[in-house]
């Protein structure tokens, strides 16, 4: 029995510690993950917290991981394994049976799953958790107890140094279509082999008091305007392979509103884009920002600051060629607020946090 324990221990252990370093690569995806399920639940109060439930849920699921593989407590962390996967079960199969949130996140987007891949791995270490539980006697220390303390202690301080440092200087590894290396124009291609998915719809009118429900197929002749539209509602006639392109949403437009995205990822040469989704903390990076700009002016490189609020950024850089982004859009292409990117047309060369501005600055003096 002890050998069947031992397996099972190094299985669970080592599959907690590396969900949990994959999130710790990229905190802020785990908390926007976690409003996508707030948002669904209208818990949007706890956006707020989201960050720090991400970074404790981060430091549980390793803290608990490798101190059930070294044996140290192994009757609590084998219960508290159960309580986290309890919780990681329920929220996997809202994912599965809901269809509210697309995926679950739970190896953040390094390793995607499908909800129902997601779901079954939960329930096979649901079942081994259970397992351990029951079994959890035959869990031998590895070290003493202090040693293994100590262990632990300077783990979970090595992860809050982690995690601090991805969020200041961005993660180690980035797993998204904003990555460098990739082409954008390529990613924002629908795949040759996508099938969409298929709807039909019904429109609902009202004219004198009445209301009046029409498929596409059965639009009235005398549909004028004395018919008030009231809504429309799609149904899923049939599911497509839900294959799509990796990037379905990035713009850049004018502060007039003309998109210029194809225009801007076609520019030759090499050019800068900084993405400042706001200006909450822009004391920290607005001098040596205006630096760079004055620097790429100089090597004539252009530079283009891409932000969420065009109207804040018209007032700090009036002279500064600007570009409008969703905000949802500019979380996804860079982690740190705010961050540069390093462009050779459409393919992204370097992504440089703000606290490591003085690398811009050398690229630009070589």
């Amino acid at each position: 029995m002890k050998y069947i324990v031992g397996i099972v221990r190094w299985l669970v252990g080592l599959l907690f510690i590396f969900s949990g370093l994959v999130k710790a690569n990229d905190p802020l995806g785990l908390s926007y993950k976690m409003q996508e399920f707030f948002e669904a639940w209208h818990w949007s109060f706890f956006d707020n917290f989201s960050l720090y439930m991400a970074f404790g849920m981060n430091i549980l699921e390793i803290l608990a991981g490798l101190a059930i593989i070294i044996g140290w407590q192994s009757k609590f962390f084998s219960r508290l394994l159960l309580i986290l996967i309890i919780f990681f079960t329920f929220l996997t199969s809202y994912v599965l049976f809901s269809g509210k949130i697309k995926t679950c996140g739970c190896f953040g987007d390094c390793i995607p799953l499908t909800p129902i891949q997601t779901f079954t791995k939960d329930v096979i270490l649901l079942v081994l958790i259970i397992f351990l539980t029951l079994t959890y006697k035959y869990i031998k220390p590895i070290f003493a107890s202090t040693s293994s303390l100590f262990i632990l202690i300077i783990v979970v301080g090595l992860i809050c140094i982690m995690q601090w440092y991805v969020l200041r200087h961005l993660p180690f590894v980035d797993c998204l279509p904003y990555k460098v290396g990739n082409n954008l124009i390529e990613e924002m291609k629908t795949p040759p082999n996508a099938v969409p998915d298929t709807y039909s719809y019904t429109f609902e009118y009202e004219k004198n008091g009445k209301k009046f429900h029409f498929s596409e197929d059965n639009l009235p002749d005398d549909l004028d305007s004395t018919y008030e539209f009231i809504g429309r509602k799609a149904t899923l006639v049939k599911k497509g392979n839900g294959l799509t392109a990796a990037i379905t949403d990035f713009t850049l437009q004018t502060p007039t509103g003309t998109d210029t995205t194809q225009a801007i990822l076609q520019t030759p040469g090499k050019y800068i884009l900084f993405f400042a989704k706001d200006f909450d903390n822009i004391d920290r990076w607005k001098s040596m920002f205006e630096a760079i700009y004055d620097e790429a002016k100089s090597k004539q490189i252009p530079l283009f600051l891409v932000t969420a609020q065009m109207h804040a950024a018209e007032k700090f850089f009036p002279t500064v060629p600007l570009l409008q982004c969703d905000a949802t859009v500019m979380k996804t292409a860079a982690r740190v607020n705010p961050t540069y990117i390093i462009m050779q047309g459409p393919v992204v060369l370097q992504k440089i946090s703000f606290a490591d501005a003085f690398k811009v600055m050398a690229f630009l003096k070589k």
